[in-house]
């Protein structure tokens, strides 16, 4: 029933929004919580440092959101194993589609709604990155003022 798939996709997609922009809200006071205690703002460690935790963060997120459309794969019944059901959803989310592994008629739909997800919330991730690079770059002196 496509009005299903599409009404538990939707949710799912809300969901994953959710938890993504929580996730980057709380990886930014993190960030700023523990890089402004530090001394050495402008030092290359510093930097490396604060990206490699946005781009975990991030990552983490991205991990979080994949092991949901798994769950609820594995609840629908599409998978009887775990290890196949995120298999399935990292190819799909990340938008690879190998298509080695389809998800029954019935609900494969929701296969096109998680890929539709993922795309989005790279997306997202891709402009946080690139947020964070300006701010060190500006803190750097490299491109624009820094602002405190």
């Amino acid at each position: 029933m496509p009005a299903g798939q599409l009404i538990l996709g939707t949710g799912m997609i809300g969901l994953t929004v959710v938890i993504h922009i929580g996730g980057i809200l709380c990886t930014v006071a993190w960030l700023r919580a523990h890089f402004k205690t530090q001394t050495g703002h402008n030092s290359f460690g510093w930097a490396v440092r604060m990206f490699v935790a946005s781009v975990l963060g991030v990552f983490l997120f991205h991990t979080v959101e994949i092991w949901l459309w798994a769950a609820l794969y594995m609840l629908l019944g599409e998978f009887s194993d775990l290890e196949r059901a995120l298999y399935f959803s990292t190819v799909t989310f990340t938008t690879l589609g190998y298509g080695d592994i389809t998800l029954s008629p019935r609900w494969q739909m929701l296969s096109g709604l998680e890929a539709a997800n993922g795309i989005i919330l790279f997306g997202v991730s891709t402009a946080f990155i690139f947020a964070v690079l300006r701010y060190l770059f500006e803190a750097a002196g490299i491109v624009g003022r820094h602002r405190e």
